[in-house]
């Protein structure tokens, strides 16, 4: 089993030998424009005979930086009558809360957002049949304007579907392929303007996405693949090929999604539940909350200002803070790092490859704390220090008066405090009390600053995966497959239709199992899990409240209305504290999902099998606030089970580097995982 997760910087790839339980990683720079160049190249590096290979999981980027470049296809819209504008207008809402000027281009221009007649209402009463001979006329039109996808976005079709499923038939009897999204298809929620932005993106994504898989899959098959190749959602979870060629926008967060995964199951295994992700790579440093083994799910997101996506994701705080994110000093003398990333070409000042502005990476060369004769991705013999030292005092020391290793130190102090407020986010200012967690830094570059974050948050201990280099790779193996679906439907607890609910949930569990029966996967088991969102009659916000159903046979079978009543009171009395006093409940939507789990493997494998004396391998001078330590280096993936580090000191491996820092200690536990703590007293 391969999993192969693309960053901006480089492509990451993790191989499971499952007759042996052993494991071998790959880290090569990713290739741009066309990702399918490093992913090739770094699986070509670990396997040389593809009919070898079971499984492949793939953990990409590729959707969200067409989002965020503006680099889908020419798309059309064909909408309702009056519609026109609601991609423009979306909540009349600004980039800057307080700015005065701004503006916003949806990714579809006006000029191929075009009117049809057409009109249903929000009980699902059709008032107007739609009119065919104006939808193929309008695609007849976006196709003399080189459109390669079209969006059909009607009013109201999450109630009934009936004019845009007549739409998008007359559209795809012209359309010259099989780039057409419908709303009702994509998501049948309310809500006019989360439906068309989510709609409107995924026909944005289909063909740069569906060409990009293709082109994958085709050169893995003609190099002899003939298993089964998977794609990681933002969920989580991981979907067909042929599903993430038809819905691009559920692999929006695909990559940073699978390292959440992977840091998960890590952290059960060594017997945490709570936990706070750092995923540091050369472009952008991920966060994310695990609390009682329990990951966080979001019902939508903006990728961008105005890009909102309305589908179940992981729930990430990104910022432009990785290892390649450039250091800079603004009119007003302060020290910026980001969001502007040197990413893998040029990347760092230290590469030797063109850019002559300071990098994060850059700063972490030139205190010692990564080695110039070793650097990671294999491209590269050696880092240059001494441009690394020269563009520092260029852009940072000079303009604010510092001497090269201040100068150094003040990039990283800089880096470290925006990435301790991105973990304050998801956890102090959502009422959870970092001193429970323990934090997990991977990534190229988390391990680095592990101990800073337990320094600036307060956190007890950090957890280093086995291989935190890859770990986004490992998590699209671990992954289970996982499908969800939401249909609004809009009534009082009271007035509720108790066979028709039934009814969507069955369809939602026969699409599911469908899926899963589809995939060449073997699965442990097969979950599947309900919950409506409600709130009481006036309210805008939601509640999510689990739904127990009894399936019997496949056969589902809503709870009564007194039971949603009841769960609904649970849920909101644990929210809130409270109920409200002769509130009418209401019932928005229901969401599904249909959960396959795959097998996982077992870490221990990971786990170092040798007994031998721990002796460091070098010594060098490093950095560490306003003095030169010596310290000890190590090959970390030769340190038995058990063994104990006292900072300061470096644990060295191809695909990052561990810095334990004075006053802490690193503990090598039975999965090969590195705990740092506080060093303790003698």
């Amino acid at each position: 089993m391969i999993g192969v997760d693309v960053g901006g910087t480089f492509t990451d790839v993790f191989v499971l030998n499952e007759a042996d339980g052993t494991a071998t990683v790959a880290k090569v720079p990713t290739t741009r424009p066309d990702q399918s160049g490093g992913f090739l190249d770094g699986v070509g590096r670990e396997v040389e005979d593809l009919s070898e290979i079971a499984v492949v999981v793939h953990g990409t980027t590729a959707g969200t930086n067409a989002l965020l470049e503006r680099k889908g296809a020419r798309t059309g819209v064909i909408c309702t009558e009056g519609l026109r504008d609601v991609l423009e207008m979306r909540r009349r809402d600004r980039p800057r809360t307080w700015g005065l000027r701004g503006d916003f281009e949806p990714v579809v221009d006006r000029r191929d957002r075009l009117e049809v007649p057409e009109r249903t209402l929000a009980d699902g009463t059709i008032r107007t049949p739609v009119d065919l001979t104006a939808v193929q006329t309008a695609a007849a039109q976006l196709l003399e304007r080189g459109c390669e996808a079209v969006a059909i976005l009607f009013a109201n079709s999450y109630a009934n579907p009936q004019n845009e499923a007549a739409a998008v038939a007359a559209v795809r009897d012209v359309w010259p392929n099989s780039h057409v999204s419908a709303s009702s298809e994509i998501l049948p929620e309310i809500r006019e303007f989360e439906r068309f932005s989510t709609a409107a993106l995924n026909a944005y994504l289909q063909p740069e996405i569906s060409g990009y898989l293709n082109r994958l899959k085709g050169a893995l098959n003609s190099g002899g693949f003939d298993g089964e190749f998977m794609i990681v959602q933002s969920n989580g979870g991981v979907m067909a090929v042929g599903t993430a060629c038809r819905l691009p926008v559920r692999t929006a967060l695909s990559g940073p999604a699978a390292g959440v995964i992977a840091a998960g199951y890590i952290a059960k295994c060594a017997g945490f539940d709570n936990i706070i992700t750092g995923d540091m790579g050369g472009t952008s440093f991920d966060v994310a909350l695990i609390a009682e083994g329990h990951t966080m799910l979001s019902p939508q997101t903006s990728i961008d200002f105005g890009m909102v996506v309305r589908t179940p994701m992981i729930e990430i705080t990104t910022i432009g803070a990785g290892g390649g994110s450039i250091a800079w000093v603004d009119k007003g003398g302060l020290l910026n790092i980001g969001p502007e990333s040197a990413g893998s070409d040029p990347g760092p000042v230290a590469y030797g490859l063109g850019n002559d502005r300071p990098t994060v990476t850059d700063a972490n060369v030139v205190l010692g704390r990564i080695d110039p004769d070793n650097p990671i991705g294999g491209k590269l013999e050696r880092l240059d220090v001494v441009a690394a030292a020269r563009a520092i005092d260029n852009h940072v020391g000079e303009p604010l008066c510092l001497s090269t290793l201040d100068a150094a130190e003040a990039i990283l102090r800089v880096a470290n405090s925006r990435m301790a407020g991105a973990i304050r986010l998801v956890s102090i200012e959502r009422g959870f009390d970092p001193k429970r967690f323990a934090f997990m830094p991977f990534g190229g570059g988390g391990a680095l600053h592990a101990g800073a974050m337990l320094a600036e948050v307060g956190i007890a201990r950090a957890i280093v995966p086995r291989y935190p280099g890859v770990t986004s790779a490992m998590g699209c193996v671990i992954a289970d497959m996982r499908q969800d679906f939401v249909q609004t439907i809009n009534s009082l607890v009271a007035q509720l239709d108790e066979p028709a609910l039934s009814a969507f949930m069955q369809d939602h569990v026969d699409q599911g199992m469908a899926l899963l029966d589809a995939a060449r996967t073997t699965f442990e088991a097969r979950e599947i899990t309900f919950e409506l969102d409600m709130a009481y009659v006036g309210q805008t916000h939601t509640v999510p409240v689990p739904l127990k159903a009894s399936v019997t046979g496949g056969k589902v079978m809503a709870p009564n209305r007194v039971e949603i009543e009841e769960a609904f009171d649970r849920t909101y009395h644990a929210t809130y504290g409270r109920l409200l006093k002769n509130g009418v409940r209401r019932i928005l939507n229901l969401r599904s999902a249909v959960t396959g789990k795959r097998p996982k493997f077992d870490l221990s494998a990971l786990a170092p099998t040798t007994n031998g004396p721990v002796e460091p391998v070098a010594l060098r001078q490093v950095h560490f606030g306003n003095a030169w330590h010596e310290t000890a280096i190590y090959d970390r993936l030769s340190l038995p089970v058990g063994t104990v580090i006292k900072g300061p000191a470096i644990l060295s491996q191809p695909d990052t580097t561990v810095l334990i820092e004075p006053e802490l200690q690193g503990r090598v536990d039975p999965f090969g995982n590195t705990i740092i703590e506080p060093l303790e007293e003698e």
